[in-house]
């Protein structure tokens, strides 16, 4: 059954660690131990060997750079003081990705139409569908497939000009979400505050073109707006929800009213496996046993209530943005564990159809209102 993950931020991880993902994360957990890159980010969770053990088929990978005044410390090198900035990071790390799949056809591809996707999701099919060997290892007798790549913007200040779209929409970028932090589109996290005349000037040529809206880091107060005025497809990558997180200030988790909005809209809700999204309380360096993916599973199962179906909620796990293995559910090593989530979601009572929507195909409908034809 295979995965698709609506957020990782592979660039940034690139460029900021110098990590390599077509090693294994058991690879580079070796090369990173006792670095600083540990310290700061956690173990990976992420390698092509793991994509591949873990059928994860589809990743949404991000350009992403953090304003300066957010700035975490000299190593810190992808932020911006001004837009001219963000272009120079956002370009960077988009020329990252092109070299990635330049440089390893065999293991990543860009996804920029339906066509690439039916390509990449042909390969999957045969591969899974082949002669049975551990996954992961190339038997001889047929080939491994490649881990489609969907370019999404999070945080729209290397955007100057809303006709600029056109340029990122040329060079493969299919989702773009306003905010991180606050912007001068719309409040972001810990930032609040509405849409802004500059943000619903962008939301109406994101939709000329049919880029994806990514609520995620968005204010409640924006999101509300941008649901009411966005004319395309709606989607939040990676968010949970804040009606299971009591006591956690701020404004990072959605609100039910947004989940129910984002359902109206027929949006899709990416997940997050990040313990301190998952359990009131939970801080770095707690106990990993405190957390399991059934603190996942609830987040799902409410989501779930809301919309009466299973048509709404996904994955977007965030791995390696900002954490590592030490802040990840217990049971999960890799991405690859994702797969867990299969036994106990159908213990909840779900369907094999509806985990298969859960792990990929709502992400796969979404997509399909968002890539051209070819």
């Amino acid at each position: 059954m295979i995965i698709a993950d609506a957020h990782l931020d592979l660039a940034w991880n690139m460029l900021t660690f110098g990590r390599d993902y077509t090693r294994s994360a058991e690879e580079t957990r070796r090369c990173e131990a006792g670095s600083l890159t540990l310290a700061l980010n956690g173990d990976t969770l992420l390698g092509w060997p793991d994509f591949l053990r873990g059928e994860v088929a589809l990743i949404f990978c991000t350009l992403f750079a953090s304003p300066f005044r957010l700035r975490q410390g000299d190593w810190d090198s992808q932020c911006y003081a001004d837009r001219g900035d963000a272009l120079r990071l956002y370009t960077t790390q988009l020329n990252a990705y092109n070299r990635l799949f330049d440089e390893h056809t065999d293991k990543f591809k860009l996804v920029a139409t339906q066509a690439d996707l039916n390509g990449v999701l042909n390969s999957w099919e045969k591969y899974l569908a082949g002669p049975t060997q551990k996954p992961g290892h190339d038997a001889g007798h047929h080939t491994n497939p490649a881990v489609g790549l969907i370019m999404s913007m999070e945080g729209a200040e290397a955007v100057g000009e809303p006709a600029e779209l056109e340029e990122w929409w040329e060079r493969g970028v299919r989702l773009i979400g306003p905010a991180w932090a606050g912007t001068r589109f719309c409040g972001g996290t810990n930032e609040p505050g509405p849409m802004t005349n500059e943000g619903f000037a962008l939301l109406d040529t994101m939709a000329e073109f049919g880029f994806g809206l990514d609520l995620s880091h968005m204010d409640e107060r924006a999101s509300l707006q941008a649901l009411d005025s966005y004319r395309g497809q709606v989607l939040a990558s990676h968010c949970n929800s804040q009606a299971l997180l009591k006591g956690i200030d701020g404004n990072r988790h959605l609100t039910d009213r947004v989940i129910r909005g984002l359902v109206e809209r027929e949006g899709v809700i990416g997940v997050m496996p990040y313990n301190v999204f998952l359990k009131t309380g939970w801080k770095r360096g707690s106990s990993r046993q405190e957390v399991t993916l059934l603190h996942l599973v609830a987040h799902i199962d409410h989501i779930c209530q809301i919309s009466g179906n299973a048509q709404h909620v996904a994955i977007g796990s965030d791995f390696d943005g900002g954490f590592g293995l030490q802040s990840a559910p217990a049971e999960i090593d890799t991405i690859a564990d994702l797969q867990k989530l299969c036994p106990l979601l159908a213990e909840r009572g779900y369907s094999l159809d509806e985990i298969a929507d859960i792990l990929a195909n709502n992400w796969l409908n979404c997509l399909k209102n968002i890539l051209p034809v070819k």
